[in-house]
């Protein structure tokens, strides 16, 4: 119903996600055509960031650490030129798939959808040849791999929809292995969300909607997602997983009860009208949390909307 970050899986004989097995996808043969030209008369700062893929939550991620480190240069790398001259005015450097870089980037974060490509962990092998190796290597994928349609609880470890059981899920953990085989790390986000995006939106847009409304879903904020993803990139880790997730997951009906109470929001939801169908899942993240030492800005969507639980 709304858009997630994409990730790459491990094969099905791997039972658990946080350790798949290394791909045995060739390197060669990939296309050097969606590498970001950095100038060889550039020197490369220590900070400095090459986001692909800056779409909102992209941009938040470039916002935040442009405040820890002001003096870094932050590259961007997009499909069209669509939105280059919007980044330059915020302070990313754009540019299209062009020649692969002379000058790799200490820090590199995936955000772009598999959506757009027809080789999302081609892109991703290109983005790991722009990473010096230092830093970190992120990306941004979904807890949509996670094996789970009863409304269960799921963390980091649990186990992922075995390979060859959906063309959705498989896209994205193909593009994972590909990350952790170049030694970045995994990070499975919600349901992203804000005022103006996410889930609700779409919803409340249509006044009633064909879906059950007990179907669970787990969220979070972009800001937290942005937050919770520069922390883990700060901890220059290797070859991990990690959950992004407000550990306060809400059902179809409850999201929407929210939005109504809120009166934040133009117009009513009506309601939701199936009665079959899956069910979702209860995101708990507490590990990463411990480990990373990141706790959200907003602890829940209830209090995003300024409502008390």
């Amino acid at each position: 119903p709304y858009p997630l970050p994409l990730t790459a899986a491990p094969p099905a004989s791997a039972s658990r996600c946080r350790f798949p097995m290394a791909s045995t996808a060739p390197l060669e043969g990939v296309s050097h055509d969606a590498g970001v030209t950095v100038s060889t008369s550039e020197s490369v700062g220590q900070n400095d960031l090459l986001i692909v893929g800056p779409g909102v939550l992209g941009r938040i991620v470039a916002e935040k650490w442009r405040q820890e480190h002001p003096d870094c240069k932050i590259y961007g790398q997009t499909a069209t030129t669509d939105h280059h001259s919007e980044l330059t005015k915020i302070g990313i450097i754009p540019s299209l798939k062009g020649p692969r870089v002379d000058q790799k980037v200490p820090y590199v974060i995936f955000c772009a959808p598999p959506y757009r490509t027809d080789d999302y962990p081609g892109d991703l092998r290109v983005a790991a040849s722009n990473w010096s190796g230092e830093g970190s290597f992120l990306f941004t994928s979904s807890t949509a791999v996670y094996d789970c349609n009863d409304n269960g609880f799921c963390g980091e470890d649990s186990p992922c929809v075995p390979i060859g059981m959906s063309p959705r899920t498989d896209v994205l953990l193909k593009a994972e292995n590909v990350v952790l085989e170049a030694g970045g790390c995994a990070l499975r986000l919600a349901g992203l969300y804000k005022k103006d995006q996410g889930p609700h939106v779409f919803w409340l847009s249509k006044g009633t909607v064909d879906a059950r409304p007990d179907l669970i879903i787990s969220m979070i904020h972009y800001e937290d997602a942005a937050s919770l993803g520069i922390a883990i990139m700060k901890r220059r880790l290797r070859g991990r997983v990690f959950v992004g997730c407000d550990n306060q997951p809400l059902s179809r009906q409850e999201i929407m009860d929210r939005v109504n109470r809120s009166g934040k929001f133009d117009g009513k939801f009506e309601g939701f009208t199936g009665t079959d169908g899956p069910l979702g899942k209860r995101m708990d993240n507490s590990k990463t949390r411990a480990e990373i030492g990141w706790e959200p800005k907003y602890p829940s969507f209830t209090e995003f909307l300024g409502l008390s639980n």
